[in-house]
């Protein structure tokens, strides 16, 4: 079995390129899902991210994201404490996973945080999918982010050099789909699919 880190910036096209992933034959999980899991109505998550941040980031009895999202991404002792309270939650169900694999199966990964978390040393192999500032603002925009919060999400992340530095392979998002899937596709063909001793 292989388990790949991707990653990148937001807005670059991690989820893009894991879907492409996915349909070349890997097993894609995505970190953001484990952990809005992680904090579902009934889980010791959600009643841990109340007791740290009040009813008020509760909206018709789940975690209301967005009013998270803008508190701790202004305040980093605050989303510290979010990520203490998720990250070990999301580990434990990625393990699950994992030891559910077969021998030949190939498991994409995608997780926003690689680098902020430490995490490299546990993937086999890792991708950062890198785009040009413009073209990321622009995707962010088109979410219905404002320029202040896209502003706040980018600096709050690890630099494009530090995610670079602990990748195997960059793939760059700033041309069209095709040329995304061929990339992915070669990618798969000769790295990742590829025969291993």
């Amino acid at each position: 079995m292989l388990i790949v880190g991707l990653t990148g910036g937001i807005g670059a096209g991690k989820s893009t390129v894991a879907n492409m992933f996915a349909q070349l034959g890997a097993l894609v999980v995505d970190a953001d899902q484990l952990a809005r899991q992680a904090i579902e109505p009934g889980s010791i998550g959600f009643d841990e991210v109340v007791a740290e941040f009040s009813f008020k980031v509760v909206k018709n009895g789940d975690i209301d994201r967005q009013k998270l999202g803008s508190i701790v991404f202004k305040d980093s002792e605050k989303r510290k404490n979010l990520e203490a309270i998720i990250h070990p939650k999301v580990q434990e169900m990625l393990a699950e996973k994992i030891n559910r694999l077969d021998p030949g199966d190939i498991l994409v990964y995608e997780i926003p945080l690689l680098v902020e978390t430490g995490a490299a040393p546990k993937f086999d192999y890792i991708i950062t999918v890198e785009a040009d500032i413009e073209n990321r603002l622009d995707r962010l925009f088109e979410r219905g982010m404002d320029e202040d919060e896209a502003e706040r999400r980018i600096a709050a992340q690890a630099s494009q050099t530090e995610r670079e530095a602990i990748a195997n392979r960059v793939i760059i998002n700033d041309g069209d789909r095709a040329d995304l899937f061929a990339e992915c596709a070669r990618i798969w063909e000769s790295e990742l699919n590829a025969p291993r001793q």
